[in-house]
């Protein structure tokens, strides 16, 4: 893939994942205005993290990471790519099949281990309730992730991308729905979960047929392919399971604490923003772009590829990061404060989301440390690193949990993907020149941070001064908007200035 449509792939995936972004902010707002911080909000979140916490464990952090380069290979050699994504999927639909039964039988023992804390109380019940209607979206979302893994590798990547658009479209409508006709919100809510799923799974399916890839489904049968990739993905699972003992740490110590969880929800949700923007949409295109200049042993294409996509996550998430952790109150306050969720929610929430903001550039450059390792079919080192991460969440989230109270559960995953971010890159150290720093990079990357410590004196300051005006139940949005608006052109200018990024470069590729 060439540069330009390295490029090109990056924008389309980061805009179709805006949008997602941009319909998932409307979705908590109204989820926010109807449930507040409430038990049945903790409930309905904790019961749709259940299937996404597995989906990431078996789908995109182990067997998609697995598969996408052993499928860029055999497109790039022609050699039976269909009939082993086809086989792929039958295995996969079988085993999640089985696996969401057990699940559900198994719900109150799952909930058990996601938030202790709810025992005893409403809490419990419901995210059992929630939990079983929920879990079923796990089988469709994985095989809309292994679809959209196929066209990600043949270089189409709309669709894989306007898949999450559906599922944020069909919440809105169902509560807008379910609001006028009196049906009760958190039911509506898991209902809908499975059904997005399969909108997600029949518009990713038909963009591969489309594009002359056919996942019918067929006999399951373990062939020796399989087997190889089960061998390649086993560690990669491993590693996603250690990820998600991470969240269920967090989630497990946030559960003790009454609106918790919720709170935790929501200041993630406004930091994924960028994080799903940037840091998904590079790893998405970066993976099978890697896989095949390793492939082909095109060294300085590799370098290139991953010294360029540090640096456009750099210069996109660090001002982000900076943003987050200067002006939490108002970021919240005016996207959430409204019907059941009040000025103390905003408090609790805000902090947590400064305490994530911090983390956020050592999140998204995982997403571009992690496909150099993929690509060479290297699934045991990010285990490893995935263990001294979760080490250092256990202790600090559990450790500070007394002391600090809920918010040891976001300084545990903010520290601890920062030591993963170390990690990955002392592992990289030894690849050689394809995983080098080139000169470009080590000029640009400080000269960003320092823009975007100009950017967050100057929204502190306007922040201040603007105090009446963000507070204001008419003139909120608009001052909001303002001191977006203020920021990014500050970080603009000092970018500009200072030499971090240029825009004609910028204008220039995206016209391109």
């Amino acid at each position: 893939m060439n540069p330009i449509r390295l490029m090109r792939g990056f924008v389309t995936v980061g805009a179709w994942t805006m949008m997602s972004r941009i319909f998932g902010f409307a979705r908590d707002i109204m989820i926010a205005a109807f449930l507040g911080a409430g038990p049945v909000a903790e409930a309905f979140f904790l019961a749709f993290s259940l299937p996404n916490l597995f989906r990431r464990f078996f789908a995109e952090g182990a067997f998609n990471m697995a598969f996408v380069p052993m499928f860029s290979k055999k497109l790039q050699s022609g050699q039976g790519a269909e009939d082993f994504a086809r086989d792929a999927f039958s295995g996969m639909a079988l085993v999640l099949t089985v696996f969401s039964i057990v699940a559900m039988i198994a719900m109150p023992w799952l909930v058990w281990l996601m938030a202790s804390g709810f025992v005893g109380d409403e809490r419990f019940d419901l995210t059992v309730q929630f939990g079983r209607i929920a879990f079923p979206y796990i089988l469709f979302i994985s095989l809309a992730a292994l679809a959209s893994g196929v066209l990600n590798a043949a270089g189409y990547f709309r669709a894989a991308a306007a898949a999450p658009v559906l599922l944020n479209v069909l919440f809105i409508a169902a509560m807008i729905v379910g609001a006028a006709a009196g049906w009760d919100i958190g039911l509506t809510l898991a209902w809908t979960v499975p059904l997005g799923g399969m909108a997600q799974l029949a518009l990713v399916w038909w963009a591969a047929r489309r594009a002359g890839i056919s996942l019918v489904p067929r006999r399951p049968v373990l062939t020796p392919e399989l087997k190889r990739l089960a061998i390649i993905a086993a560690p990669a699972a491993l590693a996603g399971g250690v990820v998600q003992i991470n969240l269920l740490i967090g989630r497990n110590v946030a559960s003790y604490f009454e609106g918790a969880n919720a709170w935790l929800y929501y200041a993630d949700r406004l930091y994924q923003l960028p994080l799903g923007v940037v840091g998904i949409a590079i790893g998405i295109v970066l993976l099978p772009d890697l896989s095949r200049k390793l492939a082909a042993a095109d060294v300085d294409g590799s370098q290139d590829a991953l010294n360029r996509a540090a640096e456009i996550a750099l210069a996109l998430t660090v001002p982000c990061a900076v943003a987050l952790a200067v002006i939490p109150g108002p970021l919240i306050s005016v996207l959430f404060e409204r019907g059941s969720f009040t000025a103390a929610d905003t408090a609790a929430t805000a902090l947590a989301c400064a305490v994530y903001g911090l983390g956020l550039p050592a999140f998204v450059l995982q997403k571009v440390l992690q496909p150099l390792f993929f690509a060479r079919e290297d699934t045991k080192s990010p285990f490893r690193y995935a263990l001294v991460a979760m080490v250092v969440n256990f202790g600090l989230a559990v450790g500070l949990a007394p002391f600090v109270g809920f918010i040891a559960a976001a300084i545990g995953a903010t520290v601890a993907g920062w030591a993963m971010l170390v990690c990955l890159w002392w592992g990289s150290r030894s690849m050689g020149q394809a995983a080098g720093v080139d000169a470009q990079f080590k000029s640009r990357w400080w000269r960003i941070v320092l823009a975007s410590g100009v950017m967050g004196v100057v929204l502190y300051g306007a922040a201040l001064g603007m105090g009446d005006m963000l507070s204001a139940a008419r003139l909120r949005y608009l001052g909001l908007l303002a001191l977006v608006a203020l920021g990014m052109a500050s970080y603009a200018v000092a970018g500009q200035a200072l030499g971090a990024f240029s825009l004609r470069e910028l204008k220039s590729g995206l016209r391109r």
